[in-house]
């Protein structure tokens, strides 16, 4: 994309340079000043394309929203100007204090409009277009519940009736963790990417792109919760620190490690129950596994079955720091 930006600025020099060393002979006066006018092309060229750079963060919803903006203020100025108020008076004190009126308003209307840019929809960022209802609840996503995956599969269910919007910096993130030298950063930022994929490809999820850029040296957190705020919307994560931000700043989330351990089954002494053993344990020959919810279980005299599913008994269960513990052992054939 940069690339294609780059040449388009280069062509567009070049013409605007051959543009009007071309003048200089279609208009027969300017014929002795072709030196002048080659600097004139040049300089005009050079002044649009850095202008063209000074909005390089202006997106199309930020356009549509300043347009607007100006439309409201000339339309107030307009009316204010042919009230009774400017119906007598001087004529050149009546033209100033019209243009005044002027571009104060609409100067007014496009930065109001700028600032609650995402309380309305001129131009909807979709990354595709999809029908939806004005009433549908939406949640802004962040990159640690992307790299999670869990949402993919979420959304595959059907549990999940949200609109999905992504930042577009969470794409540039996510794409910048993938392009990492760390083998297991990289793996992170690649499994984050494919995640948003499947749910693009998924055609009854509701997936959204949004532009508006960060401002200058907020942190993601921040930037999370100011986006949700401003879209009315909830914050979809799994990183609880964030959560805790959202709930401080008055901002409703979801947290899918929250919903995992809503839906894991209350376990009873007595029960039994599936575990993959992944390590050994800390008391001579105990094997640990885990449930989907994160839930350590610790079976005892289970550690020549390492690396294998086991059926196993419940013995008791403990809440923990990190939810709760389980003990259990093999059960007998």
């Amino acid at each position: 994309m940069s690339r294609t930006i780059n040449f388009l600025r280069i062509a567009f020099f070049l013409v605007c340079v051959l543009g009007s060393l071309l003048t200089c002979y279609v208009v027969p006066e300017w014929g002795t000043t072709q030196a002048r006018a080659l600097y004139v092309g040049a300089l005009l060229g050079a002044f649009v394309i850095l202008v063209d750079v000074f909005l390089k963060g202006f997106s199309i919803r930020g356009l549509s929203a300043a347009t607007f903006g100006l439309f409201l203020g000339w339309l107030c100025s307009f009316f204010i100007a042919n009230s009774p108020l400017f119906e007598y008076g001087d004529e050149g004190t009546l033209f100033l204090a019209r243009l005044a009126l002027f571009i104060i308003l609409s100067y007014l209307g496009a930065v109001i409009a700028l600032r609650g840019k995402d309380e309305f929809n001129l131009v909807i960022p979709y990354m595709r277009f999809v029908p939806h209802e004005v009433d549908t609840p939406v949640a802004v996503v962040d990159t640690s519940a992307l790299i999670d995956g869990r949402i993919a599969s979420i959304c595959r269910a059907k549990f999940l009736n949200y609109a999905l919007v992504v930042p577009r910096w969470v794409l540039q993130e996510l794409q910048h963790v993938a392009d990492s030298s760390d083998p297991a950063r990289k793996a992170r930022g690649r499994k984050g990417l494919d995640v948003l994929n499947e749910l693009r490809r998924m055609p009854h999820v509701d997936l959204r792109i949004h532009d508006t850029p960060k401002e200058d040296g907020q942190d993601n957190d921040a930037s999370i919760v100011d986006i949700a705020r401003r879209l009315k919307a909830k914050v979809l994560t799994t990183d609880f620190n964030l959560a805790k931000i959202a709930e401080f700043h008055s901002v409703e989330w979801l947290n899918l490690n929250s919903l995992a351990k809503a839906l894991s089954p209350d376990l009873i002494s007595g029960e039994e129950m599936e575990v993959d053993l992944v390590k050994p344990g800390k008391e001579q020959g105990q094997a640990l596994g885990f449930m989907p919810d994160g839930s350590m279980v610790v079976v005892n005299d289970a550690r020549r079955f390492i690396g294998k599913r086991v059926q196993v008994t419940v013995q008791s269960v403990l809440p923990s720091g990190g939810g709760r513990m389980v003990f259990a052992q093999l059960k007998q054939e």
